[in-house]
Formats: C-alpha cells, structure tokens, sequence
C-alpha cells in the first residue's frame, strides 16, 4: 500500500511537469476569458472539526497554484459544517469572477446547488475528498473512500481475531449528509459483517463532531460494557471522542480505528489509546485538484482515470498505520516530524519505536 501511495506521487509529478509547460491556453466560455494568468480559484472547505483543512489542505493547494500561476489568487473559505454558509461562500466565489472551484461540500445533497449554478456560468467545480452524487461535478479527486472503511475494518477485525477476542464491536461513522462517509461506512460493513464479531450498534455523527461520538460511545458503554471488544470509527476526529468515552467510565479502551493521520492520532496510536488509522497524503489530493483546477482554468478538460457518480475521477489508495509501521509511514516518509509529535508525555513512546 504504501508502494502505491508513492506510485501516485510520481504520477502526480509527471502532470506537475505538464502543467506547468502547458502556457496560459485559452477556451470557451467564462473558462477562457480574460487573462488566465491573473485568475481566481476558489477552494471551499466544510468544516474545522477536522484539523487538516486549515493545517494542510489550505496551505498545500496554496503553494501548488502559486506554483502553477504565481499571479493567480486562491479564495479560501470554511463553512465550518453550515451548509447555507458554504452556498454563500460559492456565489460570492462566482461573484468575484472565479474560473474555477475546488468544493470539499458540507452536505453532498445541497452541494448540487453550488454545481448547477457554477456550471450555468461555465465555471468548473472540482469536488474534493467528498462525492457529490446527484448532480455531477466536472471532476472528482479522493482517496478511495470506500476502501478506506474496508482498510481500517479489515485491520481492527484481523487484530480481534489475532488476539482471540471474543464480543461484539461499535461501529461510529460520519456525517449522515457527507457522500464520502456514506463510501466509508459501505467500506466498513464490507469487512465487518463477515467477520463473525457481532455489531453491537452503529451511528452516523453529524457533521463528524467527536463529541458528539463521544456521547454516543458513552450510552453504549453503559448499554453493552465489556462485551465491547472494538471500535470501528470512521475517522480520527470520532476516533478520539470515542476513546475519550472509555476513558471517562473509567473502563480499559479496546482497539478504536481512525482516518486522515492527524498529529493527534499519531500520538494516540504511539501511546496505545488507538489502534491505527489511515495514511492519505494530504499533499496528494491537494496538488492533483490545483493541476485539475489550472486545465480547466486554461480552457481544458482533463480526463479522469475512473467515474464515479457519472463523474471523471482520480482515486488515490491510502495506508493503513498501526504502532508496527507509524515510524516507517508517517515519520521516515517526511510526513510528520518527531518534533511535532514526540513531545512530553509522548517523548517516551516514540524513544520505544525509534521515532527521533
């Protein structure tokens, strides 16, 4: 897997290459008028529950476009989970005169709104990390989201089974109004309904909140106590108000998945609070949507290497992490820093795992 997530690097830096020999081009439309070179993207993030969006997502697609088109200017917003916000952030996107817009939506359903208007201006809307099914946008750039719920399954239950553990498992996933969540519970049942650990109870988070995971894991610690062997939670914002659950009953926290690699998680896999989580270079997505938003922002119309929800599609593979290989994924690879993570209460930890 990890091999994978490389191959994809190299690939990203042949279109790099291209990109930046391509010219300014022209085309039809609002695409192709004016001067390209000085034009406007907008990048449209939902919500600042999950760390990344401002600590990475932001500053990679920044450095990226300026590389593209260093005249060119990115209009950043966070909705901040308020869908009726991320609609107001994408017309006065459009009513700056952007030529492009690179959409993370906070609902995938009300999203469709933001793609019909942009495309009745002949603006092109790139969806970014989540789908947006009923109404297609002009490309679609993700980790296999689906996979990913299959991945971090597969992992936890491969680890009960190892340990001989005998129970049932939570199942905590995402938001109810996030498409790619909807992939990533899908990913989840695929792995975790064969595999003879009964599903004790599952739950959709709105709008991703660990505390709101964190109630919910509580009632079902009181419900089902020890009879919970493990936690499949969709990502590491859920995974950590999960594990803070068990902490505060005062009862030993069992494995607990996660997704997106966030420092935090990295910190409660190296202290043993988590079990693994998912290793999706931020760098990847966010780079690919830049080269994307700079073709069509030249008038081009880049073709994808998959479709999905009728949309022309890039799906990159993550890796899982656990304590076995977080020095090799995340810390040897560049990733993270031991700086960043190693810190206090987590300096012995790392020493242990050779992290310096």
């Amino acid at each position: 897997m990890r091999t994978s997530a490389f191959a994809a690097v190299a690939v990203l830096a042949g279109s790099v290459l291209a990109a930046c020999g391509s010219g300014s081009g022209s085309a039809g439309g609002n695409t192709g008028g004016g001067d390209v070179e000085s034009a406007k993207v907008a990048f449209l993030m939902p919500d600042l529950a999950s760390t990344r969006y401002e600590l990475q997502d932001k500053p990679l697609f920044e450095a990226r476009m300026k590389e593209l088109c260093p005249t060119c200017e990115v209009i950043y917003q966070n909705a901040d989970s308020d869908a009726a916000k991320q609609q107001q952030q994408a017309d006065s996107a459009l009513a700056q005169g952007v030529k492009a817009i690179v959409l993370d939506p906070v609902d995938s359903a009300a999203a469709a709104t933001i793609v019909k208007s942009a495309q009745s201006q002949q603006v092109p809307v790139i969806a970014y990390d989540r789908p947006i099914p009923a109404t297609p946008a002009d490309y679609y750039i993700s980790f296999d989201n689906e996979k990913i719920g299959q991945m971090i399954a597969q992992s936890l239950v491969d680890h009960l089974k190892a340990e001989k553990a005998e129970g049932g498992i939570l199942e905590v996933n995402g938001s109810p109004t996030d498409a790619a969540a909807g992939l990533i519970k899908k990913g989840i049942h695929s792995a975790v309904d064969p595999s003879g650990f009964k599903l004790l109870a599952e739950y959709d988070t709105p709008d991703w909140q660990p505390e709101k995971a964190q109630t919910w894991v509580s009632g079902q610690i009181t419900q089902f106590k020890d009879q919970i062997v493990g936690v499949v939670a969709a990502n590491d914002g859920t995974g950590g108000g999960s594990i803070a659950a068990f902490k505060a009953a005062g009862v030993k926290v069992p494995p607990v998945t996660g997704n997106d690699a966030e420092v935090a998680a990295a910190q409660r896999i190296i202290a043993g609070d988590q079990y693994n989580t998912i290793s999706k270079p931020i760098k990847i997505v966010a780079t690919a949507s830049a080269n994307v938003a700079w073709e069509f922002m030249q008038g081009k119309k880049p073709a994808g290497k998959t479709t999905l929800y009728n949309t022309p599609s890039e799906l990159f593979v993550p890796t899982v992490v656990t304590k076995e290989n977080i020095k090799e994924v995340l810390f040897d690879s560049g990733i993270m820093k031991a700086a960043d993570v190693c810190a206090g209460d987590y300096a012995k930890g790392c020493d242990e795992l050779g992290i310096k």
